[in-house]
């Protein structure tokens, strides 16, 4: 099944249902992806808007990314539905990591949304960062659970390590574009 395809009921009800998946990871890809929509949404509401026409080329380019993203995400939640499935551990490792990498480049994208994005939606950018955040550490619970039943040490250190500085890196965007956001909408 393609949930990409389906609707946000029919997933919610397999996702609470006594099914093996949706699960998790494939919660993750989907927070992952309503927050990267988030972006585009602040980057559409911002393109040809002329008092941000200064900004139009870097606009387009984070629009560019974030929809490209959306769709990367998108097929994460399916991946995921089909790697649990298949019971492939390299596979159900990889496509939650490959969520948290994903995760890590969509954050990347709020920091210049906060300067250059239209500031009517600019709370939107901070629940963006927050959803990613949140996506990143979901995704990341998913790939710890599977190292453990590769027992590859070298992959799971090589891995842990990876991810760590990447979740720092995320958290600390998460906290700098909420403190921003805060700052822009009090005045």
């Amino acid at each position: 099944m393609l949930y990409k395809n389906e609707t946000i009921k029919k997933y919610s009800d397999d996702l609470a249902a006594k099914l093996p998946a949706p699960g998790g990871g494939s919660a993750a890809a989907l927070s992952a992806a309503l927050g990267v929509s988030l972006i585009s949404m602040v980057a559409n509401f911002t393109i040809g808007k002329p008092k941000y026409a200064k900004y139009e080329t870097e606009v387009k380019k984070i629009l560019h990314d974030s929809e490209k993203l959306r769709a990367e995400f998108l097929n994460l939640v399916d991946l995921d539905v089909s790697a649990y499935n298949s019971k492939d551990m390299r596979q159900a490792l990889n496509v939650p990591f490959m969520c948290c990498r994903l995760c890590f480049e969509a954050a990347k994208l709020c920091p210049e949304l906060v300067k250059k994005g239209n500031v009517n939606l600019i709370s939107d950018v901070a629940v963006a960062a927050i959803m990613l955040e949140s996506a990143f550490v979901s995704a990341y619970f998913n790939v710890d659970i599977n190292l453990k039943f590769l027992n590859d040490s070298a992959l799971t250190k090589s891995l842990r390590k990876e991810l760590d500085i990447k979740q720092k890196t995320i958290l600390k965007i998460r906290k700098e574009t909420e403190e921003q956001v805060g700052e822009i909408i009090r005045g």
